[in-house]
């Protein structure tokens, strides 16, 4: 089961922009994980962007997504797949894990 673009859409004005070598990776990490993606943030409009308080551009241009992950088996399948697809910078919350390709510096980060 692969991603649908329209998961991504800015849940403010329901805008869609995506990198498509970003979207290849998520759709490619999300076979590799073998569990459901819920995207609970894709793309973000400006508006969107400065409303939840983000100065980072990744949601804005289309390269960044975070993943809901509730559980521990739950993220470790989603880092699995997208360690495994070539992400290299990732976030983790107690809620959701942030994935991106707007840097060439591998990072993992704690909220």
């Amino acid at each position: 089961m692969s991603l649908a673009k329209d998961e991504f859409k800015c849940k403010h004005c329901g805008a869609l922009v995506i990198d498509e070598a970003f979207y290849k990776m998520a759709c490619l990490a999300r076979e590799i994980a073998d569990t459901p993606f819920v995207i609970s943030s894709g793309y973000r409009c400006p508006e969107h962007n400065k409303a939840v308080g983000s100065t980072s551009m990744n949601h804005v241009s289309g390269k960044a997504m975070d993943i809901k992950a509730l559980y521990g088996p739950q993220r470790g399948k989603i880092l699995k797949g997208l360690y495994k697809a070539g992400f290299t910078r990732v976030g983790i919350r107690k809620d959701f894990i942030h994935a991106d390709v707007t840097d060439a510096v591998e990072s993992c980060w704690l909220y």
